[in-house]
């Protein structure tokens, strides 16, 4: 129940993000839960592998280079979608930033 109350969620804060950026476009609430599951399956699976692979710029970086990952996390989902659109990669690090701070604020309340 936690899981679902979470992805919806995620999805809300996901149009939030659209509409606190014009860089980011959501078409409808379905595209957004389709998005955030996205999101979240790519965050999973392959985040982990990239920041296994750039550790030597992120520890050269003072950890940074993680926002960069996150960035590309979110224009990857954006390019795997057809109701989700970022701009381009500025557009995908200033909407990830909005969405993990909405995403930290939504981990928060759950948690108790």
């Amino acid at each position: 129940m936690k899981l679902i109350l979470k992805w919806l969620l995620s999805a809300v804060a996901l149009l939030a993000v659209a509409y606190i950026y014009p860089g980011v476009v959501v078409g409808s609430f379905g595209s957004a839960l389709l998005a955030a599951l996205v999101i979240g399956l790519f965050n999973m699976v392959l985040r982990p592998l990239l920041v296994l692979l750039t550790l030597p710029v992120t520890v050269i970086t003072l950890g940074l280079f993680l926002f960069v990952i996150n960035a590309l996390m979110f224009w990857a989902a954006s390019g795997v979608l057809s109701g989700f659109y970022v701009q381009g990669f500025g557009a995908a690090l200033l909407g990830s930033l909005i969405y993990s701070g909405l995403g930290l604020v939504i981990d928060t309340a759950l948690k108790d």
